[in-house]
C-alpha cells in the first residue's frame, strides 16, 4: 500500500426507505379529479359518495370533508390559470404530461397559490401524495415543479403569464380569471358594457355558490327552513319568497323538510323562472300546466305545487328515463294532480293547443353554472352550441304548439350566451311570421320578477351571478296568439 493511498473508505450506509405517508383528505381530492377527467363525470355528482364512504369508514370529520372539497372545486375552478404556471416550470408541452401527475401538480398549485395553507406543508403534502399515486420516481419531478411554482405568489405568476390587457384583453382575462377565451367573449358580449362589469362576473363564476333551499308552497315555509337550519345559519332568499339561503354550508339532506320532499335543493334563478311563468296574464282557463323538459325535476316540483294551490294539474315531461325517475322522486308527496312522463319534447305525445301554461327548460352549454359546474367550463367548446341548437328550436316550436291560443309559453335556459337565448326565441317567431309556424308575442317577463333590479331592457330576462347572485338564468316568457 502507497503512502499516499490510505486506508480504503468504507461506503456510507444508504438511507433507509420511507414509506410514504397516506393524507386521506388529498388522496380523495386526487381520486375526485381523476374521475372528472378520465370519464367527464361532474365534480357535484362524484364528489359527494366519495365523502359519505369516507365518513363511513371513519377518521373523516368535517373539517377534512371542506378541505377535500375546497381542494377539488379550486382546482376546478382555476385549472386554466394553473395550468399555464405549470407550463413555465416544465421542460415539455403540458399535453405530454401524464393526466395522474397533472392531477397532483395542479392540486399543489392550488394549495400553494390559493389557499392560505403553508408552503413547506403544501409542498411536501403534494409530494407525499405523489409518492403514493405516481411513485416515488415522478415524485421527484412533481417536487422540483412545486418548487419552482413556490418561488412566486400568484400576482407575481399573472403578471409573468397573462398578456397585458391592452394587448389581448380577452386573453388577460381568460388567464386572470381562469375562463378560456371563447367563454370570455361570449360572456362579455351578452353582458356589454366595459371591464369591470366582465371581471366582476368572472371572478363570481370562481366563487363557491350558496346553498339555496325552496320551500314548496303549501308543504312547507320558508320560517321552517330557517328555524330548522338555525338563523346563524340561514337567512330568507334575496328575492323569491320561498328561497332560504344556508350561508354557512350545511348538509339540507339534514332538514327534515328536504329528506320528506316538502323542500329542496334549488338555485334562486330557477325558482324566479317557475314563479314568472306561473304569475304571467293569462286569459281563460288556467287548469293543465305542462314542464316540457323536467328532469332532474326541481322546477317541476315548485310549478306542482304552485299549480295544486290554483286546481290546477302538471304534466312533467322528460326524456330520460332515469332522469324522469328523478322528477317524479321530486314531485312525489305533491298535494295536486301531477303526472310524469318519459317523452321526447319535439316528438311529443300529448295533442296541440292542450296546455294553458308550458315551460321549456332547455338542454344547453350550461355556461350559466360555473359556479357550480367549474369542469364544464374546460369542456365545452364553440362548436357545441351548434349542436344544441336544432334542439334548443324544436323544443320552443313544439312548446308553442302544445300551448293554447292565449295561453304561456316559457323559453328558459342556464346560459347567458346569445347563439342559446334570445336568437332562438327571435328565430322560432321568424319562422312563424313566414308562414313556418305558430304565431306569439313576447310578454315582458320583468314586471313577474318583482324587486330583482338590472333585469335588461326586456322584454326576455337574464340574471346574473355577479349581479343577483343566481346562476346566469335566461328567461323568455311568450303568448301564443294564432
Amino acid at each position: 500500500m502507497s503512502p499516499q493511498s490510505g486506508p480504503p473508505r468504507r461506503s456510507r450506509p444508504g438511507k433507509p426507505y420511507r414509506r410514504p405517508k397516506k393524507d386521506p383528505v388529498r388522496i380523495l381530492a386526487f381520486e375526485a379529479l381523476r374521475a372528472v377527467d378520465e370519464r367527464d363525470a361532474y365534480a357535484n355528482l362524484v364528489l359527494p359518495p366519495l365523502l359519505r364512504k369516507a365518513r363511513e369508514d371513519g377518521g373523516f370529520d368535517a373539517r377534512d370533508a371542506a378541505l377535500a372539497t375546497e381542494l377539488v372545486y379550486g382546482t376546478l375552478r382555476h385549472q386554466g390559470t394553473y395550468d399555464a404556471i405549470i407550463a413555465e416550470c416544465v421542460d415539455r408541452p403540458l399535453r405530454e404530461v401524464d393526466p395522474p401527475v397533472l392531477d397532483v401538480l395542479t392540486l399543489g398549485a392550488h394549495q400553494l397559490l390559493g389557499t392560505r395553507i403553508p408552503t413547506h406543508a403544501a409542498v411536501s403534502a403534494s409530494v407525499e401524495l405523489a409518492r403514493v399515486v405516481l411513485g416515488d420516481g415522478r415524485a421527484k419531478f412533481v417536487n422540483a415543479v412545486l418548487r419552482k411554482i413556490a418561488a412566486a405568489d400568484l400576482d407575481a405568476w399573472l403578471e409573468r403569464v397573462a398578456p397585458p390587457y391592452d394587448e389581448d384583453p380577452e386573453d388577460h382575462l381568460g388567464v386572470v380569471h381562469a375562463h378560456p377565451r371563447w367563454i370570455v367573449s361570449a360572456l362579455w358580449d351578452a353582458l356589454g358594457g366595459g371591464r369591470a362589469g366582465i371581471e366582476d362576473l368572472l371572478e363570481a363564476d370562481n366563487e363557491r355558490p350558496e346553498v339555496t333551499l325552496v320551500a314548496r308552497p303549501g308543504r312547507s315555509d320558508p320560517g321552517e327552513l330557517v328555524a330548522a337550519a338555525g338563523e346563524e345559519s340561514a337567512l330568507p332568499g334575496r328575492w323569491s319568497p320561498y328561497a332560504v339561503r344556508l350561508t354557512e354550508g350545511g348538509e339540507p339532506g339534514a332538514l327534515d323538510a328536504v329528506r320528506e320532499g316538502r323542500a329542496g335543493v334549488q338555485d334562486e334563478g330557477s325558482q324566479l323562472v317557475a314563479l314568472a311563468l306561473a304569475n304571467a296574464p293569462l286569459d281563460g282557463p288556467d287548469r293543465r300546466w305542462l314542464d316540457g323538459c323536467a328532469g332532474p325535476g326541481g322546477k317541476a316540483a315548485l310549478l306542482g305545487a304552485l299549480a295544486a294551490e290554483r286546481g290546477a294539474a302538471l304534466l312533467a315531461a322528460e326524456k330520460q328515463p332515469h332522469r324522469a325517475r328523478l322528477v317524479e322522486r321530486a314531485l312525489a308527496g305533491n298535494p295536486g294532480p301531477y303526472q310524469v312522463i318519459a317523452a321526447d319534447g319535439t316528438r311529443p305525445p300529448w295533442r296541440p293547443e292542450s296546455f294553458d301554461r308550458v315551460l321549456v327548460d332547455v338542454p344547453c352549454t350550461g355556461l350559466g353554472a360555473l359556479r357550480r359546474r367549474p369542469e364544464a367550463r374546460w369542456r365545452r367548446r364553440p362548436e357545441d352550441l351548434a349542436g344544441f341548437a336544432p334542439l334548443q328550436r324544436g323544443l320552443l316550436r313544439e312548446a308553442l304548439t302544445a300551448s293554447r291560443v292565449g295561453g304561456v309559453v316559457g323559453y328558459a335556459t342556464c346560459s347567458p350566451h346569445p347563439a342559446e337565448t334570445r336568437a332562438v326565441v327571435e328565430d322560432v317567431l321568424g319562422e312563424a311570421r313566414k308562414g313556418q309556424g305558430v304565431t306569439a308575442e313576447w310578454i315582458d317577463a320583468r314586471p313577474l320578477m318583482p324587486d330583482v333590479p338590472a333585469l335588461g331592457e326586456g322584454p326576455d330576462v337574464q340574471l346574473w351571478p355577479h349581479l343577483h347572485g343566481t346562476d346566469a338564468m335566461y328567461l323568455a316568457l311568450l303568448r301564443r296568439t294564432g
